[in-house]
């Protein structure tokens, strides 16, 4: 196993990498909160929010040598599914014709208060 690390996503903040490689292919990363990286804030808005999230867990695949396109699976959790249609366009307009299988759950809370987590498993 390869522990994957980025300064171009969140630091972990617990006992956990951001990213853990396997066999030199398969990437499971953490899931990553809606932190803008050009801020450091915590993105609020559900779009901007799903965007960030997207972002990080992109620069995680490509520090361990994926891209997009190597993404297959997402799991979103989102604080309120009525949010979905908006995270949703989002995540259409990020993956574009890249289509992962997705998985979509609502949650009671996510930490620091944020209104979506995303992580993804790539083959890379």
């Amino acid at each position: 196993m390869r522990l994957i690390q980025t300064d171009k996503a969140p630091a972990a903040v617990g006992p956990y990498s951001q990213g853990a490689q396997f066999g030199g292919q398969l990437l499971f990363t953490s899931g990553q909160l809606p932190v803008n990286m050009e801020t450091g804030e915590l993105e609020t808005d559900v779009q901007k929010a799903t965007k960030a999230c997207l972002e990080n867990v992109l620069a995680i695949v490509k520090e361990a040598g994926g891209e997009l396109t190597s993404i297959a699976k997402v799991l979103v959790f989102v604080t309120d599914m009525n949010d979905f249609p908006k995270v949703n366009e989002t995540y259409e307009e990020f993956f574009k014709e890249h289509k992962p299988a997705r998985s979509c759950v609502e949650v009671a809370a996510l930490p620091k208060g944020a209104v979506v987590e995303i992580e993804a498993i790539a083959n890379v």
